[in-house]
C-alpha cells in the first residue's frame, strides 16, 4: 500500500467511552503518529434515538483527556468532512443509487412477516438464518415500477460468488466463503442505511488506509470488502484486535467490573497508567517491561505484534500500575491531581487549597508512597481534619497503644508542652525526642505507638514529627492530652 496513512476512530455517541473503545483509539492513534499519518475522529450518529449531543461531547472530552489528539473531526473540520455520519446521508444515498444501477444491489420487497416466517422455518430445520434471495432475480425494470408505485422495499447487497480473502495485520490471512455471507440489507425499508453500508461509504470518502478495530467486527469484514470492490475502491488494511476479557475469560462487561473510562477517572487513576495499561491489552513492549511512556509505546508499537488471543483484564495489575505512575509524579502534579478529591471530601475547598498550598504539598508528599490512586489521599489524611478529642482510632493502632500503656505518653506530654510554645519544628523535635527516649531508656515503641495512635489513630504512616508539624502545636497537645485520658480508661475485657 502506497497511499497516505489515514486511520480513524468512529464511536457512536450513545453512551460513555468504554475501555475497549479507548484501547482501539490508542492503537489507531499510535499507528498514525508513528507513521506520520492522520488520525481522524468521525461520529457515527445515525442511531437517532440513542445518539445525544452530551454523549458526543463526553467522547471528545474523554479522548482529549487521554491525550489522543485527532487531526480531523467534527470540532476541527478537515478536507473530508462532514465528520458526523448523519450529515453525510446524501452521499450514502448517491452510493446506494450507483450500486443499484450497477446491479451490485437490488430492491427487496419482502415483508417483515414473510422474513419472520422464513427465519422460523430455518430455525425449525436447524439451518443458519439467511435470506433466500427471492427478490434477487426480479427483473430490475419490474422492481423499479413497483417502487414507483409506492411499494415499500429495502436495498440488499448482491453478494458475489467465490470467496473473500483478507490479509489481516493481526490474524494473518482470513478466507471467507461468499456462499456463507447473507445478502445483507444496505438500506432499510424506512430509508435508513445500515452500519455496514455507511461505514464503508464514509471510509472510502475519507480515504481511510487502515481499519483497526475489535475482533467482534471480523464477521462484518467480508461484507465490507465486497462493498469496497463494488464501489471500485481499494479496501483498507484491516487489523482486528483481540477482545478484552474479564477474569472469567468472557468479554469484558459490567459483570466483570468497571468498563467505562469515566469510572477509572472518577476513582483517580493516573492518565499515564490508563494509557500504559490499555497498551498492554493484547500487546507487549518486550515481554518484561511493564511501565513505559506513551512516547516509547508509539515508537515501538506495530500492529503485527498484537496478540491474536484475548487480553485478560487484570484489575490488580491495573491498580499496581496506577501506583507506579502516581508515586513517580512531581509533588506539584500530585497535589493538582488530588485536589478535586480533597475538595470533594469537604476537607479543603479550592480557596483553602490555594491559601495552604505549601501545607497541602507537604502532606501529599508524606503520603505519596502509601497511595495508588488520587482518590485515596482524602481518606489517608482525614485524621488531620478530625476534632482533636474525637480522632478515630483504628483497631490495630489502639491495640498497639494499649499494649504500651499511657504512662510514657503522659510523661512525654509534660516534657513537650514548653517545647511547643513557639510551634513545631519537625527536625528539632525529632532529635530532641530521640534524646529524651535514650535518656529515660524507655524504648521507642513505648512512646511512638501510643503517640501515633493519639495523633492520627493509625498504626503506621508518615514520619511522626512531620505529622506533628502538619497538625500544629495546639492540636498536638490537645490530641495527646485526649490520648492520655483514653488510654487511662480500662475497657471491658481488659480488667
Amino acid at each position: 500500500m502506497t497511499r497516505p496513512v489515514r486511520l480513524r476512530i468512529a464511536p457512536s455517541p450513545t453512551g460513555a467511552i468504554h475501555l475497549g473503545l479507548a484501547r482501539t483509539a490508542l492503537f489507531n492513534w499510535a499507528v498514525a503518529r508513528r507513521c506520520g499519518g492522520r488520525f481522524v475522529l468521525r461520529i457515527e450518529d445515525t442511531d437517532r434515538e440513542r445518539s445525544t449531543a452530551e454523549s458526543e461531547a463526553a467522547i471528545l472530552e474523554g479522548l482529549s483527556w487521554l491525550g489522543l489528539d485527532w487531526d480531523e473531526g467534527p470540532d476541527l473540520g478537515g478536507p473530508h468532512g462532514p465528520y458526523r455520519q448523519s450529515e453525510r446521508i446524501d452521499s450514502h444515498r448517491e452510493a446506494a443509487g450507483r450500486l443499484l444501477e450497477a446491479g451490485s444491489a437490488y430492491r427487496c420487497f419482502c415483508t417483515t412477516e414473510r422474513l419472520a416466517k422464513l427465519r422460523a422455518g430455518q430455525d425449525a430445520r436447524k439451518q443458519t438464518p439467511a435470506y433466500d434471495r427471492r427478490c434477487r432475480d426480479l427483473d430490475p425494470a419490474e422492481a423499479a415500477v413497483r417502487a414507483e408505485d409506492g411499494e415499500p422495499f429495502a436495498l440488499r447487497f448482491a453478494v458475489p460468488p467465490g470467496e473473500t480473502r483478507v490479509d489481516d495485520l493481526v490474524r494473518g490471512e482470513v478466507v471467507f466463503q461468499n456462499a456463507e455471507v447473507d445478502d445483507w440489507i444496505m438500506v432499510r425499508r424506512d430509508g435508513n442505511p445500515t452500519y455496514n453500508f455507511v461505514v464503508v461509504c464514509d471510509d472510502v470518502a475519507m480515504e481511510i488506509s487502515h481499519v483497526v478495530r475489535g475482533e467482534e467486527h471480523l464477521v462484518n469484514t467480508p461484507k465490507q470488502v465486497q462493498l469496497y470492490e463494488a464501489l471500485g475502491s481499494e479496501p483498507p488494511r484491516f487489523a482486528h484486535l483481540p477482545l478484552m476479557l474479564g477474569r472469567d475469560k468472557k468479554k469484558l462487561s459490567k459483570r466483570s467490573g468497571d468498563v467505562s473510562l469515566g469510572d477509572y477517572r472518577a476513582k483517580g487513576y493516573p492518565r499515564g497508567a490508563i494509557l500504559n495499561f490499555l497498551a498492554l491489552q493484547g500487546w507487549a513492549l518486550d515481554g518484561e517491561t511493564e511501565v513505559f511512556s506513551l512516547e516509547r509505546f508509539v515508537e515501538a508499537f506495530r500492529l503485527e505484534d498484537v496478540s491474536k488471543g484475548g487480553a485478560v483484564f487484570d484489575p490488580d495489575k491495573f491498580r499496581w500500575l496506577a501506583g507506579e505512575y502516581l508515586r513517580a509524579e512531581p509533588v506539584g502534579d500530585l497535589v493538582r491531581h488530588c485536589a478535586p478529591f480533597v475538595a470533594g471530601a469537604g476537607q479543603l475547598d479550592p480557596t483553602s487549597q490555594r491559601e495552604r498550598a505549601e501545607w497541602l504539598a507537604a502532606v501529599a508528599a508524606g503520603e505519596q508512597e502509601r497511595i495508588s490512586l488520587y482518590s485515596e489521599l482524602p481518606e489517608r489524611i482525614a485524621y488531620l481534619f478530625a476534632a482533636d478529642d474525637a480522632v478515630v482510632w483504628e483497631p490495630k493502632a489502639e491495640k498497639n497503644a494499649r499494649k504500651q500503656g499511657g504512662a510514657v505518653l503522659a510523661e512525654y506530654l509534660d516534657w513537650l508542652r514548653p517545647r511547643l510554645s513557639k510551634g513545631v519544628d519537625a527536625a528539632i523535635l525529632r532529635d530532641d525526642t530521640r534524646a529524651w527516649i535514650e535518656e529515660r531508656d524507655v524504648g521507642f515503641a513505648a512512646l511512638f505507638q501510643p503517640l501515633r495512635c493519639a495523633l492520627s489513630g493509625k498504626a503506621g504512616g508518615p514520619d511522626l514529627f512531620d505529622v506533628m508539624e502538619w497538625l500544629g502545636a495546639e492540636a498536638c497537645l490537645r490530641r495527646l492530652a485526649s490520648g492520655v485520658e483514653r488510654l487511662a480508661v480500662v475497657r471491658e475485657g481488659e480488667r
